[in-house]
């Protein structure tokens, strides 16, 4: 056996397969001995794990000894074979491909030398490069110019330095697809929020406004801003439920609107179940 295939079983699939796919592809082909097409792939894909030398890892499952795996990852056939990036399958296939095939599967989820140095620089801002990252994230746009996952790293790097005239060039420069997604939702989110941190009052003052009047709604969103800004999440979206409490419709109903960016910015985060329901309770 290879340096760059391994037999892998229930035990250590979640090492090899799950974490090992977080640091480069790992290609698992399910197969069983009495497999006809199973001994007709294998040694192709064991054959290009070594030609390939490192840019993916195979794992090999035997779907007999390890029924828990194949059914968990929906192995309905065999040889059937899952591409796993960053933890998740991000492409697969069944049967018996001929080598040509394969290496177009294997080119598809092998990274790019583009995506080599995006990954490395995910490194290096991990590590709290960011000056080091954001070079090595401006080599991989030149070398793939239309790949906009660089652009992203770029644009966050650009936030956590409160360089936001950068980050909103880069953020608008994406295609309208890549601006509806998730990521790039929740950047644009935070890089409002950072211009209304730098735009507006200090939080003593604005609190003073708020104490004179309480229903100053234009003191209680720029505090809201300010908070949220300053990943005081909570703090802030309380601001915006009371809000919506005492004029849901004031100013275009901007404290809804602004409840919906903070959800984009925070994704998964327990906080965003919890203030949907209070924001859902404020608006009944």
């Amino acid at each position: 056996m290879g340096r760059y295939a391994l037999d892998v079983g229930r035990d250590d699939f979640e090492r090899v397969v799950i974490e090992g796919s977080k640091k480069q592809p790992v290609v698992v082909d399910f197969w069983a001995e009495w497999c006809g097409p199973c001994r007709v792939l294998k040694p192709i894909l064991e054959r290009l794990a070594e030609e390939y030398q490192g840019k993916f890892i195979l794992a090999k499952v035997n779907a007999d000894h390890n029924p828990e795996l194949a059914a968990r990852y929906g192995v309905r056939g065999i040889p059937s074979v899952k591409a796993f990036v960053d933890g998740r399958i991000v492409d697969e296939f069944s049967g018996a491909l001929p080598e040509s095939a394969v290496r177009e599967f294997l080119e598809r989820v092998i990274p790019s030398p583009a995506e080599e140095l995006r990954l490395k620089a995910a490194a290096l801002k991990a590590q709290g490069q960011a000056a080091q990252a954001l070079q090595l994230l401006a080599e991989a746009s030149k070398l793939d110019h239309k790949n906009e996952a660089v652009r992203l790293d770029a644009a966050e790097i650009m936030l956590d330095l409160e360089q936001n005239d950068e980050a909103a060039r880069l953020l608008e420069s994406l295609s309208a697809q890549t601006r509806t997604e998730a990521r790039a939702q929740q950047l644009i989110a935070r890089l409002n929020f950072a211009r209304s941190k730098a735009s507006g009052a200090d939080e003593a003052s604005l609190r003073a406004r708020i104490a004179a009047d309480a229903g100053d709604m234009e003191a209680r969103l720029a505090l809201a801003n300010l908070l949220i800004a300053s990943g005081r999440y909570a703090e802030g979206m309380d601001e915006l439920i009371e809000m919506v409490r005492r004029d849901k419709t004031w100013n275009d109903e901007a404290a809804r609107k602004t409840m919906l960016s903070v959800f984009n910015l925070l994704g998964a985060s327990p906080l965003v179940s919890e203030y949907r329901r209070r924001l859902a309770s404020a608006l009944n």
